[in-house]
């Protein structure tokens, strides 16, 4: 539905131009600091368009429901909407009879409905919050942000890629199970019996996760080592390595079930907190130690780096090359990858990218479930 559609035919004007009115609305309220995405631009659009640009209540109460998030939207949503429809941002000819709707009271003796609809309305901010908390950065969250993050790490829910495995089980199609289907006969004492069928049984493939923890990466190594937690907790055969100036195993240390005292337990086992990038030379070690020996064969490799590389990028290229000649598929997560501008140019990243299967996002909770499909399928 297109929001021409919603106006008179003696009122019809060029259909970009009344987008470009809304639109530029909304990224009004997202310069002004209001968390507008283009899923809720496209929300807002439809919105308009059913309730019709000519009805003021409409378009204001349709740009509030679909742009703000949080209570705290909404004196920012007033002052933009008065400025942005209320003068000059409206070509001429086309000015729209756009005013804020009067606050509707409720009355003083309703006290259960009052009651209600206040516990109605804080349940929707929470929900709301919640929606923006997820697709935050990480990084920029403050002290308070951080730790209702935290909580919602629990909600995370990974599964573990499948393999083929050489055993078979029955099945209700497919591949004809023909002992099976032959004693099935022998035992109607050769009268036309049911035939049987098989197919092959799935294991669960391993997940390596090797995160890196060197400065660059510290704003995001407690949100991607909660991550890691959620992983080994919930999904069988997962292995966790940090990667700075060397590489350490801490997978033991992230089965404590309590995730803060996991991310204690890591921190004493890790000594390179926040130092230098020798990524070519931990993956290096890791495939040296313990790819080789049965860990990448096969494995779901996750890499979680920035790709900024102390030596030179020649050498990190030839290990990816061997973890991706070892294992079943290499995952590269990069926080930038989702920031708007970012290029793939550092040299790290630009060794690693043609040994790469998957270069996706990682920066805040919205990436890391689409990560989790990503395992989940690959």
């Amino acid at each position: 539905m297109t929001l021409t559609a919603a106006l008179p035919p003696s009122e019809l004007p060029p259909e970009p131009d009344v987008d470009e009115l809304l639109l530029g609305f909304a990224r009004a309220l997202r310069a002004a600091g209001v968390h507008v995405t283009a899923d809720r631009e496209r929300t807002f659009l439809l919105a308009a368009a059913t309730v019709g640009m000519g009805q003021r209540a409409g378009v204001y109460w349709a740009g509030r429901a679909t742009l703000t998030s949080v209570p705290a939207d909404f004196p920012v949503y007033d002052e933009i909407f008065e400025r942005w429809f209320g003068g000059e941002s409206i070509p001429k000819g086309r000015q729209v009879d756009i005013q804020r709707p009067p606050v509707q009271q409720a009355p003083l003796d309703s006290g259960e409905g009052e009651a209600g609809e206040a516990e109605g309305d804080s349940i929707q901010a929470r929900a709301s919050a919640q929606e923006v908390l997820r697709h935050r950065d990480v990084a920029t969250l403050s002290p308070a942000e951080r730790a209702a993050a935290a909580k919602m790490f629990a909600r995370l829910d990974p599964r573990a890629p499948k393999r083929r495995a050489r055993r078979h089980v029955r099945a209700t199609s497919g591949t004809i199970d023909g002992p099976a289907t032959l004693r099935e006969q022998l035992r109607w004492v050769g009268e036309p019996g049911r035939i049987h069928h098989r197919r092959r049984a799935t294991r669960p493939r391993r997940v390596v996760l090797l995160i890196d923890v060197s400065g660059s990466m510290s704003p995001y190594a407690d949100s991607l080592l909660r991550l890691a937690h959620v992983f080994v907790r919930t999904v069988p055969h997962v292995e966790v390595f940090t990667m700075g100036t060397r590489l350490t195993h801490v997978t033991r240390a992230l089965t404590e079930r309590d995730p803060d005292r996991a991310l204690a337990a890591a921190g004493r086992v890790v000594p390179d907190w926040s130092g230098g990038t020798r990524l070519g030379e931990a993956i290096g070690a890791f495939l040296d130690r313990w790819g080789r020996r049965g860990m990448a064969r096969g494995s779901v490799v996750v890499v979680f780096s920035d790709g900024w590389e102390r030596e030179g990028p020649e050498l990190l290229g030839e290990q990816m090359r061997r973890l991706a000649a070892l294992s079943h598929r290499v995952v590269w997560v990069n926080p930038h990858r989702g920031k708007a501008g970012y290029e793939p140019v550092q040299q790290g990243i630009v060794a690693a990218l043609p040994h790469v299967d998957d270069f996706v996002a990682g920066h805040s909770l919205a990436t890391f479930e689409e990560l989790i499909e990503v395992v989940a399928h690959a």
